[in-house]
């Protein structure tokens, strides 16, 4: 079932992205092409504190042309471990630093086109620091009951994949009771 790479075309090559074109042949001998992705990779943290209330951040997100609400999340930096990345992001983006931070997931986002692997954690224990967003980031912190957020997730009015998955296993551990 694997696909050996022939040839490999750089068509862009960004500040979080890289495209490329791959050559590839086939198990059965043809050859086809293959437009990836490449993404370093990133972090993402459901932030829960002592009164089941979970940390969120509203933003606009030019690819889907809307305002989305999803968990604090950033993309890896070189060389850096994923609960760095996630432990960064909380302190970032809703003022937060976490006692206990534990692995939940790790998935590829979309491995039809992209390597982007995500690593989701759950951060309890939370304290205040001061956020510091980014320069060109443009967030709204926002603290909903960790039930009303899965609700909303069930219901549709949430859409973001890392924030879907990070809510609904939460429900599975019973956190949102």
């Amino acid at each position: 079932m694997r696909e050996r790479t022939i040839a490999r075309e750089i068509k862009y090559a960004g500040k979080i992205i890289t495209v490329r074109v791959d050559k590839v042949e086939l198990p059965d001998g043809r050859t086809a092409s293959r437009e990836v992705v490449e993404h370093p990779g990133a972090a993402a943290v459901l932030a829960v504190n002592k009164a089941k209330e979970a940390y969120f951040v509203r933003q606009f997100r030019k690819a889907v042309e809307k305002e989305l609400l999803e968990i604090p999340a950033g993309k890896l930096e070189a060389g850096e471990e994923p609960h760095i990345c996630a432990a960064r992001e909380l302190a970032e983006e809703v003022g937060m630093a976490a006692g206990d931070l534990r692995l939940l997931a790790t998935f590829y986002s979309s491995p039809g086109f992209t390597a982007e692997k995500l690593y989701v954690y759950l951060a309890t224990g939370l304290h205040p620091v001061s956020p510091s967003a980014e320069e060109d980031e443009f967030l709204e912190p926002v603290r909903l009951p960790l039930a009303e957020a899965v609700r909303m997730a069930r219901t549709g009015e949430i859409v973001d994949a890392k924030t879907l998955i990070a809510l609904l296993l939460a429900a599975d551990l019973g956190l949102a009771t």
